[in-house]
């Protein structure tokens, strides 16, 4: 496998597979986050970011992760366009729905009522056109909803062929094991990286019990261990991290230096910083695949090279050392986000 940052043209079909859970997908090693090109992380070149998928797809990445809420259906309609002309059976879509917005951008709380459920699919399989999308899951537990009545609701959707497997995101436990009771699970989609690790304690052994796949966003820490983030940074207010606790100037810091010390590791595997977190994750287990959330070409092209990055006992043993768990200064969501997280409860 290539070995640096590479280029795109070293990775035309190199990609390896994993396969979701018991009952999920064989999908690409790694995964494609589509979020930042239509929302959260400031302004895109919606071209740049067409330009990505295309380089993603023809460099073997199968799996493309989206939500009907990123942009308010917009990304789910620019992955409508970067597929076009495309084989629909190269990609392996994974939609997260629920979560209620307004016409200024902001947040609503979530919605998974059996009636939603059909609905936000019905709007989701126009934009996307298409007449499946491969994971379905809610985007956050809704307080409100059994999740047996959420997942029920899913399940009569794969039954008409709408649906090919259920999946979740950002649960606990026990909720994984209520909603596996209804229909298998496949995968949960949940925040793992060197800085966020809380799903090894309790989610992650549940999940393997299971027979749950894991597909792990933020293993970059939303741009902290990039390797490229500095603290005199200017963010928009549009930039969901002008408000994460991690970014604050209270915390940065600390969080950058971590950084400085998986670089000493990185370079002298001759990686990146990027490419040495990526690696990590996909070093936790076969059954694990990380989404990496690049905008760019250039990005994606670093992430790629994670795929074949194979870590020794004694460099996992050295990460350890240098990012141990709790290290991250600052919870990883601000308190009104945390609070939406049934994986924190």
């Amino acid at each position: 496998m290539p070995t640096g940052i590479g280029t795109l043209e070293d990775w035309t079909n190199a990609m390896r597979t994993r396969t979701l859970g018991s009952t999920g997908p064989t999908v690409s090693a790694l995964g494609l986050g589509l979020m930042g090109m239509s929302d959260l992380y400031g302004p895109a070149d919606e071209a740049e970011s067409i330009a990505t998928v295309h380089a993603a797809l023809d460099a073997g990445v199968t799996l493309m992760d989206t939500g009907d809420f990123y942009g308010m259906g917009h990304n789910e309609l620019l992955l409508r366009d970067a597929l076009a002309g495309r084989a629909r059976e190269r990609a392996v879509i994974s939609v997260k729905f629920g979560a209620l917005r307004d016409p200024d951008g902001g947040w609503g709380g979530y919605d998974g009522r059996p009636q939603a459920v059909r609905n936000f699919l019905a709007y989701t399989l126009r934009r996307l056109g298409t007449d499946h999308v491969d994971i379905y899951r809610p985007a956050r537990l809704d307080p409100a909803v059994p999740i047996e009545e959420t997942v029920g609701a899913i399940a009569e959707l794969v039954k008409a062929g709408h649906v090919r497997h259920i999946g979740l995101s950002e649960v606990g436990a026990e909720t994984l094991r209520r909603a596996h009771a209804v229909h298998p699970i496949s995968d949960l989609q949940i925040e793992y990286s060197l800085l966020s690790r809380g799903i090894e304690r309790d989610i992650l052994p549940t999940a393997r019990e299971l027979g749950i796949g894991v597909t792990a966003y933020g293993v970059l820490s939303r741009g902290l261990l990039s390797g490229h983030w500095s603290p005199e940074r200017e963010l928009t207010s549009h930039d969901f991290r002008s408000f994460s606790p991690r970014f604050q100037p209270e915390n940065v810091q600390h969080n950058l230096d971590l950084v400085e010390a998986l670089r000493r590791i990185a370079e002298a595997r001759g990686a990146t910083v990027a490419q040495l977190a990526i690696a990590w994750v996909a070093a936790q287990g076969e059954d694990i695949v990380p989404l990496v959330g690049a905008r760019r070409r250039d990005r994606l092209a670093e992430s790629l090279t994670a795929e074949g990055l194979e870590l020794s006992a004694e460099e996992l043993a050295a990460i350890e050392r240098a990012v141990p768990a709790g290290a991250a200064a600052g919870t990883r969501y601000a308190a009104p986000a945390m609070s939406h997280l049934d994986s924190e409860s």
